[in-house]
């Protein structure tokens, strides 16, 4: 039997291949308030072959489950009483094995085990189907979520928790994975099992079907009045699962700065607060759940004690037989079982509906830095990038860019230095696009960058970072980050002008030493001529340095600026510098102050003026002077 399943994507490749993972969100299925009904129905399309396989197999098991009590009333009615079969059953009587009442129970015992059989490959088929299914669907969510995730601008993540993210693709993704597969059939089942019911209890007695009947709409209006209660209570124990992971994700990813201040009791203290209030949330929810089940309980046990009084009346009259009233007793038990589970899906419906609300939020959120239809590939740049009346601000109430003015000429060098919190990490984080300006322009060449395409204009752009992030894998992996396609011979030679090849040849497995999360295993300075490794191989024609060597020690520091010398050359370069030191030899060095250009100059020039740059410069260097002091006090110390 064929299986609905596709093919895992390769772990080699560098993107999936499903396309139902990585194509943008159906706008009109995860539209705020759409219900679960519009994404359950795109997630599953991919997969109708295995659902209809799932559906057959369902109807069969229900068929069983409809035949189950009728073998019983064979035996009572047929065999121990002296009853006939049923006409639609006469064709028992000529079967060769059924010549006498002991024949007849033998073919009663084979058709229990017959229906049972049937009933298992059938259950066995669904189980199986719907397993693939889900966890299908669970793959093709999860990865169009982390698709959206990857194309957010960093500004999202200035204000979302990591670890609310990763409850969200795990947790979440499985909740709705299990109502996609096996709690949509599920439903349609049980309603189709329901009508089954309905219609041969009506065909075995009417006015006892009638109880049932008459029981179930305000059974059902019961459940419906708890419906926004179980979503309300689900949704704030999954808002404080989330915390839990939120707590656990800082704590273990800051392990080392906890262990160095000795704050494990801290860390164990918010993990603890976190889990008891996510208890609370728990008990307060199961509190409301917990009343659906006696409540229906006790309506079957009402009914089926009404159908047994009424029944026993209608056998002493001889108006009924012992095998219907067992049989219609079957019945009764087994409606009211999917309208338990009708009822009880009031709780998993209302779990994937949270799960949904928190995917929807991701999915819906458009702080994403827009790519232009007709966006064009950079090609070959020269490198100019100009900073018109730029404007910026992470929250609008407190701008940090106010009307910055910069101009940096192709193979410049250029330095942008200033006191804390005047916007130089902004202004560099506009060049690649990873904010936009609240106005002004930002230009490559002449051209705006909201005119290129995105991807295509990171590509121009080399980075070494204050603290170079290194990924779990080997160091060749890692040194090849941004250009996947190196050759182990441009891998190398990097290594080799970035002065690192010489502590990686030590290493264990040289070039195919695993390096340990974050490069912890790795000294500062190790990670940095890595970091700048990274950048000569992905050979970008413009460079942005964000103080790579404000944390390392002067042997180190010695190192990383001769690899840093290697890396600059013909290239335009911009360097952020606290450690003025670093950007003394820059071709201009640009002053930020309270969001403007307050100067821009040569080292020399900029001294000369007595300015913000001089005034930083004497306090970094202890050489103030009775012009510098007076400056030095006005103002605020460099970070």
């Amino acid at each position: 039997m064929s299986q609905p399943e596709k093919s895992p994507p390769s772990s080699a490749a560098p993107e999936p291949k499903s396309p139902a993972a990585i194509a943008p969100p159906d706008k009109k299925a995860s539209a705020p308030g759409g219900g679960l009904a519009p994404l359950v129905r795109e997630l599953i399309r991919p997969y109708r072959t295995g659902l209809i396989v799932v559906f057959a197999a369902m109807l069969v098991e229900t068929g069983m489950s409809l035949a189950a009590p009728w073998p019983l009333k064979v035996i009572l009615d047929n065999v121990v009483g002296h009853h006939k079969l049923p006409e639609w059953l006469a064709w028992i009587n000529d079967l060769p094995i059924a010549h006498d009442k002991m024949g007849l129970a033998l073919v009663a015992g084979l058709m229990v085990v017959l229906i049972a059989l049937i009933s298992a490959v059938a259950g066995y088929i669904a189980n199986y189907y719907t397993e693939s299914v889900g966890q299908w669907v669970a793959n093709d969510l999860r990865l169009r979520v982390y698709h959206h995730l990857q194309r957010l601008s960093l500004s999202y993540y200035d204000t979302h928790q990591t670890g609310n993210l990763l409850s969200t693709i795990t947790d979440d993704v499985i909740t709705i994975q299990n109502f996609a597969s096996s709690a949509t059939l599920g439903i349609l089942i049980d309603l189709l099992t329901i009508v089954g019911m309905l219609g041969l209890m009506f065909w075995l007695d009417w006015d006892f079907a009638l109880i049932a009947v008459g029981v179930t709409p305000f059974l059902l209006l019961f459940v419906s009045r708890f419906k926004k209660a179980v979503k309300k209570a689900t949704h704030e124990v999954r808002h404080r699962q989330s915390d839990i992971v939120a707590v656990v994700q800082q704590g273990l990813g800051s392990m080392r700065t906890v262990e160095a201040f000795g704050r494990e009791q801290l860390e164990e203290t918010r993990l603890g607060e976190a889990s008891h209030a996510t208890v609370e949330a728990a008990l307060k929810a199961r509190r409301v759940k917990s009343l659906l089940s006696p409540v229906v309980n006790l309506t079957v046990a009402i009914c089926t004690a009404i159908v047994l009084w009424r029944g026993a009346a209608l056998i002493l009259s001889g108006a009924m037989t012992i095998g219907a009233l067992t049989v219609f007793l079957a019945y009764l038990s087994k409606f009211f079982k999917p309208v338990q589970d009708l009822a009880k899906m009031t709780n998993t419906i209302a779990q994937a509906s949270v799960g949904l609300d928190r995917i929807r939020a991701i999915l819906n959120t458009e702080v994403v830095i827009p790519e232009k239809p007709n966006a064009t590939d950079p090609g070959t740049v020269q490198g100019k990038i100009v900073l018109e009346h730029i404007a910026f601000a992470y929250d609008p109430e407190s701008p940090v860019l106010r009307d910055v003015n910069l101009t940096v000429e192709p193979g410049q060098r250029v330095g942008i230095v200033g006191p804390t919190g005047g916007g130089k990490s902004t202004v560099v984080s506009l060049i690649p696009r990873f904010y936009d300006p609240t106005s002004g322009r930002v230009s490559l060449d002449g051209i705006d960058l909201r005119d290129f395409k995105l991807a295509a204009l990171r590509r121009q752009i080399g980075y070494v970072l204050q603290d170079t992030v290194l990924f779990r894998g080997t160091v060749r992996e890692n040194i090849a980050y941004g250009r996947p396609g190196a050759t182990n011979e441009e891998i190398e030679k990097a290594a080799q002008l970035a002065n690192a090849d010489e502590f990686i040849a030590k290493m264990p497995h040289g070039y195919d030493t695993l390096v340990g999360e974050r490069g912890s295993t790795l000294s500062g300075g190790q990670r940095q001529r890595i970091g700048i490794a990274r950048a000569i191989v992905r050979n970008s024609p413009i460079l942005l340095l964000d103080e790579p060597t404000a944390a390392l020690d002067t042997e180190s520091e010695k190192l990383v600026m001769e690899a840093l010398e290697r890396l600059m050359k013909g290239r335009t370069v911009i360097t952020i510098a606290h450690r003025l030191s670093t950007i003394r030899d820059a071709d201009k060095i640009v002053v930020l102050k309270d969001g403007v250009v307050a100067e821009e100059g040569t080292h020399d020039q900029l001294l000369a003026r007595n300015g913000v740059y001089a005034e930083l410069y004497h306090i970094q260097s202890g050489t103030g002077d009775a012009a510098a002091a007076p400056a030095a006090a006005a103002s605020p110390s460099p970070a």
